[in-house]
C-alpha cells in the first residue's frame, strides 16, 4: 500500500496518473494547503519542504519510504515497478533530460504565471504587468520547445513514459492561465493522445472538487498559504 499525501495541483496529478497508470493501491490523503495543513509536524516529518505531492510506501522490506518532490516519487515508483522509464540508458537519459526539464523548467515557470496572475492582485496593489509578461513569455517559449519536440513523436521521449507525466500535468494548465493552444497544434494533439488514456484521466480527476481555482482569499488563508498577512 502506498500512502499519497495530496492536493490536485499540477504536480500532483503527476503522480496519481503514474499510480493509476501502474494499477497498484494507494490511499489518499488530501493535505488541505488552504487550512495549513502543509506546515503540520507530522507532514513536515514525510515532506520537509511542505510541499505536495509525498508518498509513503509500506510495501517494502523493513521501515516504510518516504519519498518528496514529485520528479523524484516518479523516478522511485518507475524504478521499482520497472515501467514508463526504458532500461536502456539511452533511452533513460532522454527520459531524465525531459523530467528535469520539467522540474527546472516549465513547472517554474507555469507556477509564477499562475501565482502572480491569480493570487499576486489580492496581495499587492503594485503593477504586476512585469512579472506576468515576464514569465508568460517564458512558459510560452517552453511551450514552443516542446511542440518542436512533438513534430515527430506521438511521446515526449519516444515511448510514453513519466516525462510525458510530468510535462502533460503543466501543459494543460497553459489555457487555465489565458492563453491559446492553436500556436502549438504538435502539443494540443499530444494532449488529446494523453487523455485517452483512462489512467490519465482518473488521476488528472482525483480529488478535483478540492481544487481552488481563482479564489477570493480570506486573510487566515493568505496567510496560510504565503504567510502573508
Amino acid at each position: 500500500m502506498i500512502d499519497l499525501y495530496y492536493w490536485p495541483t499540477p504536480n500532483g496529478w503527476k503522480i496519481s496518473i503514474m499510480l493509476e497508470e501502474l494499477g497498484v493501491e494507494y490511499n489518499t490523503i488530501p493535505v488541505d494547503i488552504g487550512a495549513g495543513d502543509q506546515f503540520k509536524p507530522e507532514f513536515l516529518k514525510i515532506s520537509p519542504n511542505n510541499r505536495m505531492p509525498a508518498i509513503v510506501d509500506h510495501g517494502v522490506e523493513g521501515e516504510p519510504i518516504t519519498v518528496f518532490e514529485s520528479g523524484a516519487i516518479l523516478l522511485y515508483l518507475a524504478e521499482k515497478y520497472g515501467k514508463f522509464i526504458p532500461q536502456d540508458i539511452r533511452g533513460r537519459v532522454e527520459v531524465l533530460e525531459w523530467l528535469n526539464w520539467q522540474m527546472g523548467g516549465l513547472g517554474p515557470m507555469m507556477g509564477q504565471v499562475s501565482h502572480f496572475a491569480t493570487y499576486a492582485p489580492q496581495l499587492t496593489d503594485n503593477d504586476l504587468s512585469y512579472p506576468i509578461e515576464r514569465y508568460g513569455n517564458e512558459a510560452h517559449r517552453l511551450m514552443g520547445v516542446i511542440d518542436r519536440r512533438l513534430a515527430d513523436r506521438d511521446y515526449i521521449a519516444g515511448d510514453y513514459s513519466i516525462a510525458d507525466m510530468a510535462i502533460w500535468s503543466w501543459a494543460i494548465a497553459y489555457e487555465f492561465f489565458g492563453y491559446n493552444l492553436d500556436d502549438f497544434p504538435n502539443v494540443s494533439k499530444w494532449i488529446e493522445r494523453m487523455y485517452d488514456r483512462p489512467a490519465v484521466v482518473k488521476g488528472r480527476e482525483l480529488n478535483s472538487e478540492q481544487r481552488i481555482v481563482a479564489p477570493v482569499l480570506s486573510e487566515e488563508t493568505k496567510e496560510k498559504l504565503f504567510r502573508q498577512k
